[in-house]
């Protein structure tokens, strides 16, 4: 009986030994690929960020990141600055919405772009499409409030069935101008 324990047991510890070096070579492929495609998947990303602020600052024909202001961006044209570009996130009904919010150097909203979401489809999704959107252009933060009457065109009317989606990207696009505001001294 004691053989065919020892058999078992040499069995087992080839098996392991083979998952164990199988891993160990799936891990050097997938770090090697990641050594190879590292370069071009972030140059990538910097051109999709780029086309993304172009989008949103459309007279831009430079982008200059903000020292000390991580995704921060001065939009200029002819070397003077037009706008800034930064980042913001707010919670939504599906959880963090963050966002690219163009703001003029007074503190007026130029545009934005969701960049990522978890958002209802067909209700808070359309938060990054007209006409929701252009509610915001020109606003400034005290402005930038989510109303429910459609009367009312000083600030921003609530989309149907997305309330919390509406106010959390209205709340995030005001915290952008706001740091803008703070920033710039609203000049």
């Amino acid at each position: 009986m004691s053989a065919g324990h020892d058999e078992g047991n040499n069995s087992i510890l080839k098996i392991a030994l083979n998952l164990a070096m199988a891993c160990f070579v799936s891990g050097l492929i997938i770090a090697g690929i990641y050594f190879i495609t590292a370069d071009a998947a972030a140059q990538k990303a910097v051109e999709l960020k780029n086309s993304a602020m172009k989008a949103l600052v459309q007279d831009a024909n430079k982008f200059e990141p903000i020292e000390g202001r991580e995704g921060w961006f001065k939009a200029e044209k002819d070397g003077k600055t037009i706008a800034y570009v930064v980042t913001s996130e707010s919670k939504g009904f599906g959880g963090a919405i963050k966002m690219l919010v163009a703001v003029t150097s007074d503190g007026k909203v130029l545009n934005y772009d969701i960049t990522g979401h978890n958002e209802t489809p067909g209700l808070g999704d359309k938060a990054n499409l007209e006409p929701f959107k252009s509610q915001f252009r020109g606003k400034k933060a005290e402005q930038l409030t989510v109303v429910k009457d459609p009367a009312n065109k000083e600030n921003i009317q609530a989309m149907t069935g997305a309330t919390i989606s509406s106010r959390a990207v209205t709340n995030g696009v005001k915290k952008a101008v706001e740091e803008v505001v703070e920033f710039t001294g609203g000049k």
